[in-house]
């Protein structure tokens, strides 16, 4: 296995995502408290997260478009207010900030450092995570996006766009992530060698075929494989 480049997953890969999405939730909540207290007091974080999951299971069309099932949720929880005129640019932006304030992993950073030495590396995500506003921008060389190539994972088609921009045959590339599925699955059937973050040290789900080429439990273990191969 001749690893000539890296994609790399975000989302609960490089740092645990809930935390970050809790607060973001709780941030707009505050937001909506201060400047429209209707819409706060009519949707409160659970209602509208349940908006949020009913925006997302009627537009499957937007299932690579997380941004967009937002500004959706959020412009049908203030229709029902009453409220034509959603400042949604501004509650984005609420969102947004506390979405990317990310507490990595403690073996994400080094990891990213010694990769990056090496090897190209791409961001491969279907979330919304802003690289440039958690500061990471500078570790990759490419960020494919599900919003941007227009399918998601563990869709081939985002894996190979991937393949394109890094300039590589899919099988020289090495695809990082955290879910068996969305990651290992998605990257398997483009054709790319594959390697689990397991964490928590989970057993492969069977179910879903052949188990990934490397099944790691951090980081720091996926640079001591590849710097050790040839």
């Amino acid at each position: 296995m001749q690893i000539l480049a890296i994609t790399i997953d975000l989302d609960d890969t490089l740092w645990p995502v809930m935390p970050a999405l809790e607060k973001a939730d709780r941030d707009l909540n505050d937001y909506l408290r201060q400047h429209y207290p209707q819409v706060a007091k009519t949707w409160p974080i659970p209602a509208l997260r349940e908006l949020r999951a009913q925006v997302a299971a009627e537009r499957i069309d937007l299932a690579h478009d997380f941004t967009a099932q937002r500004y959706i949720t959020m412009q049908r929880a203030f229709d029902a207010c009453g409220i034509s005129d959603a400042p949604l640019d501004a509650l984005w932006e609420v969102f947004a900030t506390a979405r990317n304030s990310v507490e990595l992993y403690s073996d994400a950073l080094p990891a990213l450092e010694r990769l990056r030495a090496t090897w190209p590396v791409a961001s491969l995500t279907n979330g919304n995570a802003d690289l440039e506003r958690i500061g990471l921008h500078l570790h990759f060389a490419h960020h494919i996006s599900a919003r941007d190539v227009g399918v998601a994972k563990p869709d081939a088609r985002i894996f190979l766009a991937a393949a394109e921009k890094l300039g590589m045959a899919p099988e020289n590339i090495l695809h990082v992530g955290d879910d068996p599925e969305l990651d290992v699955v998605g990257a398997r059937d483009a054709g790319m060698r594959t390697a689990w973050i397991n964490r928590a040290g989970h057993p492969w789900p069977g179910a879903l075929g052949a188990a990934p080429d490397l099944d790691l439990r951090d980081l720091a273990a996926l640079v001591e494989w590849l710097e050790k191969s040839p």
